[in-house]
């Protein structure tokens, strides 16, 4: 089957879009990915196997992504592109990455009538209420997040399969609009083998590191996902654990908010912001590391979702400390692999990283347990079945 891929953003990287592309390939099938460019590339290209298109695409035209579902520019400037894409290549069955994209797909298709998978990779219209552009003027009064519930919600009923990525979301998804079960199909995030099989170590980094107890956080750094919590504990932790160092790669553009805040409270000799670094030295940075954390705030993305860092840390058998947010608690829990805090509660957070400094044996435990899961159960080239069999019953 000739399957269309369809991405509202540049490629490559993209771990999910490239873990599913392959695993499809893989399977027998051929997979065509429409994508954006804003600079001087290859339009056409064999990525890893993957057929990728690129289309040209300005700053306007990003801009106008976020006022999707405002007014119909993105979907005027898109809808040609997308219409040669899909005949361009005879595409045979399209899987939309999340909404933002989703309306243009699903009118060029009005005629097409090809089936349509919809991979839901986030709860955008939640996540997008926690974006600080809208929170200001003029975000605030152009953008809707309750337009693109709508939205997505009306592409959830006319779609063929639905895709998301926890059961917890799965839950939220039926409850929401009563639809059937066998309509939504789990295909989790996680890592692929090679991840953590085929690691190449920075030994600079290991050095670094060697004689710090290292609290690590991989990721996006935006407020929503907890770090204040983990900088607030360190006030009691550097009294209770010698060379104590919370060490955070990512970046947000409101990273001035964490570093202010580490300043404030005379904390920099215990922070290290080391900015966003490439996946590859994810590992070395893992292994560096005592403890590794998701400290994210509660809300309802965040209750039916996990980050695919949880997998990173666990596949290198290190203890993870988490936040109470539902779907990783209820990962962690039951797998073993880790304790929880309660969100937004830096003494409950400090309590649980010291019962894991002092007692070595839990925490080797917790992490075996968990590179166990990740290895036995939970590698992408395990729980990818679903998405395999999809295709197989749509061809």
């Amino acid at each position: 089957m000739k399957i269309g891929m369809i991405l509202d953003k540049t490629f490559p990287p993209d771990p999910r879009v490239e873990n599913e592309a392959l695993a499809l390939i893989s399977s027998g099938h051929e997979v065509f990915l429409f994508c954006l460019s804003y600079k001087d590339e290859h339009l056409n290209e064999s990525y890893k196997g993957i057929n990728v298109r690129r289309y040209l695409s300005n700053k306007l035209i990003y801009k106008l992504s976020a006022l999707a579902y405002t007014f119909p520019f993105y979907r005027i400037a898109l809808k040609n592109k997308i219409k040669h894409f899909i005949e361009a290549y005879n595409i045979e069955a399209l899987h939309i990455h999340d909404i933002t994209i989703a309306e243009t797909v699903f009118s060029v298709n009005e005629t097409k009538k090809l089936p349509v998978v919809l991979d839901l990779h986030d709860n955008l219209p939640e996540i997008m209420k926690l974006y600080p552009h809208l929170q200001k003027f003029p975000g605030k009064y152009l953008i809707n997040p309750q337009k693109w519930k709508i939205a997505e919600e009306k592409f959830i009923q006319k779609a063929t399969k639905v895709i998301t990525v926890s059961e917890e979301f799965i839950d939220e998804v039926q409850l929401r609009l009563n639809i059937n079960s066998d309509k939504i199909i789990l295909v989790p995030n996680t890592v692929r083998e090679s991840f953590y099989k085929y690691a190449k170590i920075e030994k600079k980094i290991l050095q670094k590191y060697e004689h710090n107890f290292m609290i690590l956080y991989l990721g996006d750094t935006g407020i929503r996902r907890g770090l204040l919590t983990a900088i607030d504990s360190l006030i009691a932790l550097k009294n209770e654990i010698p060379n104590l160092k919370l060490v955070i790669v990512g970046v947000n553009t409101t990273d001035y908010i964490l570093k202010e805040h580490v300043k404030k409270e005379h904390l920099e000799n215990y922070v290290d912001f080391v900015g966003w670094k490439d996946v590859s030295l994810f590992p070395s940075y893992i292994i560096a590391s005592s403890i590794c954390i998701s400290p994210l705030y509660r809300n309802i993305q965040h209750d039916v979702a996990y980050a695919n860092k949880l997998f990173q840390y666990m596949s290198f058998g290190k203890p993870v400390l988490v936040s109470n947010a539902t779907a990783q608690k209820n990962l962690i829990e039951r797998t073993h692999s880790g304790l929880v805090h309660e969100e937004k509660n830096a003494a409950d957070f400090a309590e649980k990283v010291i019962e894991l400094y002092q007692d070595k044996v839990l925490a080797n435990q917790l992490g075996a347990n968990g590179k166990r899961f990740v290895e036995e159960e939970f590698c992408w080239e395990k729980v990818s079945g679903n998405l395999v069999k999809l295709y197989q019953d749509l061809a």
